[in-house]
């Protein structure tokens, strides 16, 4: 198999000469994976899919937000009342689940987001 011809750094002025773009003395660093990265793909579970978020939304079909202002409003995203932050037990019970539209989602996940920066900055 023929190799790559060799071409100069992308680093601007840098005479090196790679075939991979990058010479290792400028190849950019990955960035670390988030902390949330390692339990993110829970959500695409059966028991997540098929179980829980259906049963919810069939449990409650209408926002609990809206429902507290008088409003009806059809549910669309199942949440989490409590971060479960990888902990499956949490995940999975259903004591920990409400019925969302998804501004209201949206909304929640938005304020939980500026008091973990906040928290984080002082």
């Amino acid at each position: 198999m023929a190799q790559k011809p060799l071409r100069p750094c992308r680093r601007p002025g840098c005479p090196a000469l790679t075939r991979e773009g990058w010479c290792p003395a400028h190849k950019p660093r990955q960035a670390p994976r988030r902390e949330s990265a390692a339990w993110h793909g829970w959500y695409s579970l059966p028991v997540w899919t098929d179980d829980l978020r259906p049963a919810q939304l069939a449990a409650e079909p209408f926002c609990r937000e809206c429902a507290r202002r008088g409003l009806r409003t059809r549910a669309t995203d199942v949440d989490h009342v409590r971060d479960h932050k990888g902990d499956w037990a949490l995940f999975t019970d259903r004591a920990n689940l409400q019925s969302l539209c998804h501004a209201c989602h949206s909304r929640k996940t938005m304020e939980e987001l500026w008091q973990k920066r906040r928290k984080n900055r002082d």
